[in-house]
């Protein structure tokens, strides 16, 4: 079976939020030990992204069950696009019909109001919690109406301390940046090629699902990877396992027109339905930004740490510093930073410039204390030798010493693995 013919079944992008499908989940739900439906007990519904806010109202003697309707809700959302349930309950005191017990009732001046409009009077007052990119809640903007009795039942989003270790791969490393055009792809090829020349196994995945130029920097762009047992089975390029979703679309025209969820479903898919082979590190080449990849990387794929690409102009600076930031947060470590394109020597009289300035680089790494790796010129060869496919530390060129140089210095800050006990070589 060739690898299109399966592409549909194998590489099928993270489904959307399917609003009649949540709906239907919604009323048909029936409360557990009990003939109540679900949708009689809502007083909100809000969906923002892949999140769904519901707010409901219960009775003393259902609070048993609160946290099996929280779970049979998110097991069966989940199929409809939706990843995290936020569900507030706001529990009432008897139940439509009985009596009120307060003794001032039939007093002048005393209110009973019934039990729905109790309910929809909490539910206005009740904001839900805003979850960050870290998984942890913010407070709610009015505090005067939580009840501290039954605070709202909501699945936290997972942390990176939490992801399982991949169990081929030992180490995964980022290569970011906050802005797009500042060398992000040529330095992790040649990154990558030069931790293969220090002894290690290394693989590339390309997670810039928008615009993936690895295939092209590697040399294989038009390559297809084949399939075998629903599994992707990688490219190799110069003794590196490499996958790219430019490996999937066939052209360098195909334009990959897809939302948040499909783009992070896919590289989900390419890293997981992959048959990596045994690896000491694997090269991510990340989008720019600070969006849904590197969020979705930070939640369910397990990180060693993150190599920051900046030019030393303040704008690139200003945009490698929210991502230094974004990494803080989800507990992702910075291993350093690279200065790219950071002099320029004429190549007719031998004159240097810095054309994008100076001190970038030393700034940022001083500002969140971690280490500047190196400095890497702006040199035609880089971008020739990248355009044609063999990059600068495979044809040894000048750049060549400073992407080993940067290498050696990653290799050193990575967690010395254990040779299992009944292995022989």
């Amino acid at each position: 079976m060739s690898w299109l013919s399966s592409l549909k079944s194998v590489f099928s992008p993270a489904q959307e939020v399917k609003e009649e499908e949540i709906q239907n989940v919604l009323q048909g739900y029936i409360l557990p030990n009990s003939k109540h439906a679900l949708k009689d007990r809502i007083t909100q519904v809000n969906v923002e992204g892949q999140v769904l806010q519901l707010t409901l109202h219960t009775y003393p003697e259902e609070a048993d069950h609160l946290q099996k309707i929280h779970d049979d809700l998110a097991d069966a959302l989940e199929k409809c696009g939706i990843r995290e349930l936020n569900m507030h309950v706001i529990q009432q005191k008897h139940k439509h019909g009985e009596s009120c017990s307060n003794p001032d009732h039939g007093k002048q001046g005393h209110s009973c109001a019934s039990n729905a409009q109790a309910s929809t009077a909490a539910s206005a007052q009740k904001l839900p919690p805003v979850v960050d990119a870290a998984g942890q809640t913010a407070p709610a903007e009015s505090k005067a109406a939580e009840d501290p009795n039954n605070p709202p039942i909501q699945k936290p989003a997972p942390q990176q301390r939490d992801v399982p270790k991949h169990p081929r791969i030992q180490n995964v490393i980022l290569v970011s940046s906050g802005k797009g055009g500042v060398g992000k792809s040529t330095t992790t090829v040649n990154l990558a090629l030069a931790l293969q020349k220090l002894g290690l196994k290394v693989g590339v995945l390309d997670a810039d699902i928008y615009g993936p130029s690895i295939p092209t920097m590697l040399g294989n762009a038009g390559r297809t990877p084949m399939i075998e047992a629903e599994n992707f089975v990688p490219l190799d390029a110069y003794g590196m396992a490499v996958l790219s979703i430019g490996h999937l679309t066939g052209d360098h025209n195909t334009p990959v027109a897809w939302r948040g969820p499909k783009a992070t479903g896919a590289l989900m898919q390419l890293f997981n339905q992959t048959l990596w082979p045994d690896l000491d590190v694997l090269m991510i080449d990340m989008p720019p930004g600070t969006g849904d990849i590197q969020l979705t990387l930070a939640q369910r794929i397990p990180v060693t740490g993150a190599v920051i690409v900046t030019t030393p102009q303040n704008v690139a600076l200003l945009d490698a510093t929210k991502g230094i930031e974004l990494f803080n947060k989800v507990q992702i470590p910075v291993i350093g930073v690279v200065e790219n394109m950071s002099t320029h020597i004429c190549s007719n009289c031998g004159y240097e410039e810095q054309i994008f300035g100076t001190g970038g680089g030393d700034k940022l790494a001083e500002q969140y204390h971690i280490p500047l790796l190196g400095r890497l010129p702006l040199n035609v060869q880089i971008r020739e030798n990248a355009d044609a496919g063999k990059p600068s530390v495979l044809v040894g060129d000048d750049a060549a010493e400073s992407y080993m140089a940067i290498a050696q210095k990653i290799a050193d800050q990575l967690p010395k693995a254990e040779k299992p006990q009944n292995r022989i070589f």
